[in-house]
């Protein structure tokens, strides 16, 4: 076997991603402000952006992005049944909805207050102008009460269908209760979805071979077309963003670990590295969630009755990234329109983002809804929103890094709270290459 084929996945997705920003950042300076560049090619001239960028590279980054969001349904009905029916404790369940959605609005608020007090403290608006242009529309979000309403489904295909997580989650959960209940039939009906999980766990190791060459395409068409001199303009607001971001994913996310766990953070954030890379290629906890799932049960040591239940909830309400977000958007936007907030505004702004987590789960451009929500409720102008759209895609990925880090954190905190937890696992240096080795077989057996 050469040195190519004992590459790891880590390694070759590390290598897909610096190799798509270079080429991206290649070809926008090559393109510069011209809208296209041709190459001759004798019979017919060959367009670098409308061949490579709208062509390769979007259409090999959506059909990587389709291959994990085609196994997020099946992956979620099937594992959460067979985690619930294999429960002996029916009220075990309660315990785990109650520590989970508790610990997921408990880091929702520790986040956006380190958002809001960073961005007081480095003012990221102070001397930004406001463009005429500015506006932005902003949908209605849903009330709470309707929001619960709909966790039950009139439609359980239908659901399935449109993705509807929390309509699938109260199913499958009800579902696998009832096989519990129901004796024989229910413990054949057990053995087929245990089978049917390892299979949908196989199809999620050989659909990851694709991912280097998946997030090769999606850097490469980012970093070609992203305003990078809208980013400088916005450079003060950026970076608290993402400093606020990594504060939370390293410093907060690390001491939650360790209080509630005792086992070690460093441990933790290492065997987190794969997933936090699919996270930020794909912008997407749900597209993320089957490699999110295989870590918090392979290399974190979770047991699957807990990870089936606490994953796609966090991937479905645990908006930690998002909250960041809406706190240092709200100081930022208050301080380019000159509105003074009080110390009982910024409270709200902490209180309405963390419960509108919850309200608006589910809800297509969440973050955008739940922003528009937070500054109608301080009386800042939801126009504001439109200053920020434009670095909103890359600072999108990081997020969505860190919100999947919150998932598999609550996940092992609420795992070991509940004797669901293998220590071994978690401290196996080698269970971190498990799922890495695997793949490299499978893509290199000859």
């Amino acid at each position: 076997m050469s040195e190519n084929q004992k590459m790891g996945l880590t390694a070759r997705i590390m290598i897909g991603m610096v190799l798509g920003v270079a080429l991206g950042l290649a070809l926008q300076a090559i393109l510069g402000k011209n809208k296209e560049i041709l190459i001759p090619l004798g019979l017919f001239d060959l367009p670098i952006k409308g061949f490579f960028v709208d062509g390769l590279f979007h259409i090999g980054g959506q059909i990587f992005i389709a291959s994990l969001k085609m196994l997020v349904v099946p992956l979620v009905f099937i594992s959460l049944v067979c985690g619930t029916c294999s429960l002996s404790d029916p009220k075990k369940l309660g315990r785990l909805g109650g520590k989970s959605i508790g610990l997921y609005l408990i880091t929702t608020a520790v986040a956006i207050t380190v958002a809001i007090t960073l961005a007081l403290l480095i003012a990221p608006g102070g001397g930004v102008e406001i463009p005429s242009s500015a506006s932005f529309d902003a949908k209605q979000a849903p009330t709470l009460v309707q929001v619960i309403i709909n966790m039950f489904p009139t439609n359980p295909i239908d659901a399935m269908a449109n993705g509807n997580m929390l309509q699938i989650i109260v199913f499958a959960l009800l579902f696998g209760i009832a096989m519990a209940l129901s004796g024989d039939a229910g413990a054949r009906l057990a053995a087929v979805f245990e089978d049917l999980n390892t299979v949908v766990l196989k199809l999620v190791t050989l659909l990851m071979n694709v991912a280097p060459y998946g997030v090769f395409c999606l850097m490469a068409k980012l970093f070609t077309t992203i305003d990078m001199g809208l980013i400088a303009e916005l450079g003060k607001y950026f970076m608290v963003v993402l400093a606020a971001l990594l504060i939370h994913a390293f410093i907060n996310y690390s001491i939650l670990f360790k209080l509630l766990t005792g086992l070690s953070p460093v441990v933790f954030l290492k065997k987190m590295k794969d997933a936090c890379m699919f996270a930020f290629s794909t912008s997407s906890s749900s597209a993320t969630m089957p490699v999110t799932l295989e870590t918090a049960t392979k290399k974190l040591g979770a047991h699957n009755s807990v990870a089936s239940f606490t994953i796609p909830l966090g991937a479905t309400i645990n908006m930690d990234g998002t909250a960041i977000m809406q706190g240092v958007a709200t100081v930022f936007i208050a301080q380019v329109f000159a509105v003074d907030l009080t110390i009982n505004d910024y409270l709200m702004v902490i209180l309405t983002a963390t419960l509108a987590s919850v309200g608006t789960a589910g809800v297509p451009g969440v973050g955008l809804i739940m922003l528009a929500m937070v500054l109608n409720q301080v009386g800042l102008p939801v126009e504001g929103i439109a200053l920020i759209i434009g670095v909103d895609r890359l600072l999108d990925m990081t997020r969505t890094a860190v919100n999947i880090t919150g998932d598999c954190m609550v996940t092992c905190v609420v795992a070991k709270s509940e004797n669901e937890f293998d220590v071994d696992v978690f401290n196996d240096p080698d269970a971190a290459k498990e799922l890495e080795e695997t793949t490299s077989k499978v893509a290199y057996k000859s």
